[in-house]
């Protein structure tokens, strides 16, 4: 399939028929590399807390998941404010 390059600002790009979008399941976003002078547009699939368990394993085994702020609570306190 051929397309046409076309100015967009000060770059230029290609438009990629919404039916090769579906296709190849891309939605808004696309990881774009480049190998032996060839451009590979890839799909990200919206995952946003795929890594967190590895993360908080990580932190776990680093000592890094200690609480930043004391959790008791003394809502007695005289500047207690809810």
């Amino acid at each position: 399939m051929k397309v046409n390059i076309v100015q967009i600002g000060n770059s230029k790009g290609i438009r990629i028929p919404s039916s090769v979008l579906s296709q190849c399941h891309i939605g808004t976003e696309v990881e774009m590399k480049i190998e032996n002078q060839k451009i590979i547009i890839i799909p990200v699939k919206e995952t946003p807390r795929r890594e967190w368990s590895k993360k908080f394993k990580e932190m776990s085994e680093n000592k890094h998941d200690s609480l930043l702020i004391d959790d008791s609570l003394d809502i007695e306190q005289e500047d207690f404010e809810w």
